[in-house]
């Protein structure tokens, strides 16, 4: 089951003026024609976000199924944070019951060019999820302040210098992985959207408008062009029939 604002009501969001009342019950919907310059309006964002969720919810969940460790929920909740000013982002996270959860600013929604856009974004944190990324990322931290500790205390740290030793470490342990990480759900997340009926490479059309991580070795992400030739590379072998 998903959770998100209609797209009469998530268009009003867009533009900066939630309406108390829900909106009527209406067709299904279907994608926005792009436009000359790329730029959506708020009401054709927003459709775009609903047609991608409508679509693709259920083959991340099939996919979850498939490919989870035992059990995984794979009851995924899409939401819409809908605070004004916020970054455009995405994240997957869990709840207090342990419910995924993936979470879309509506500054991203409005960001996005196409529907393949928010697909590819929408399975890549749905991908996240599926390869227990957030665990594995608490065990490496984990693991990592553990070092610290045992360095702080074979060199006589003082108990302030131990402390950051312990912080430092679970920094570095986290991060050790992260582009790993990354590009491990970006693989899956291009399958999961491809499966959906998306073009996952036109959907790294993203990657054109971010920042550039560069190869930092201590960057949680990895190089924009990196990206974009792993997601290459996933939908070459899929249209070839290819196992992944």
């Amino acid at each position: 089951m998903a959770r998100f604002l209609g797209p009469l009501a998530m268009a009003a969001a867009l533009a900066g003026c939630v309406g108390p009342t829900m909106p009527a019950p209406m067709p299904p919907v279907q994608p926005a024609a792009p436009t000359a310059d790329g730029v959506l309006s708020p009401r054709d964002a927003a459709r775009n976000f609903v047609y991608v969720v409508e679509r693709l919810e259920p083959v991340a969940e099939a996919v979850c199924m498939e490919r989870a460790a035992r059990g995984t929920n794979c009851d995924l909740d899409i939401a819409v944070d809908t605070r004004p000013g916020l970054d455009p982002n995405a994240f997957q996270t869990v709840d207090r019951r342990g419910r995924p959860l993936i979470v879309f600013t509506l500054s991203l929604i409005a960001d996005a060019r196409n529907a393949d856009e928010i697909a590819f974004v929408l399975g890549h944190e749905a991908a996240h999820h599926i390869l227990g990324h957030i665990p594995r990322r608490q065990q490496t931290a984990a693991q990592g302040a553990m070092l610290g500790t045992v360095f702080g205390q074979a060199t006589g740290a003082d108990p302030a210098t131990l402390q950051e030793l312990q912080r430092v470490g679970a920094e570095i342990g986290a991060r050790r992985y992260s582009q790993n990480f990354e590009l491990e759900a970006d693989a899956l997340g291009a399958e999961i959207a491809w499966r959906a009926g998306f073009d996952p490479v036109k959907g790294t059309g993203f990657f054109l408008r971010l920042p550039d991580p560069g190869d930092s070795f201590l960057g949680s992400h990895p190089p924009n062009a990196r990206r974009k030739a792993q997601v290459a590379a996933v939908v070459a072998q899929l249209q070839g029939g290819q196992p992944m």
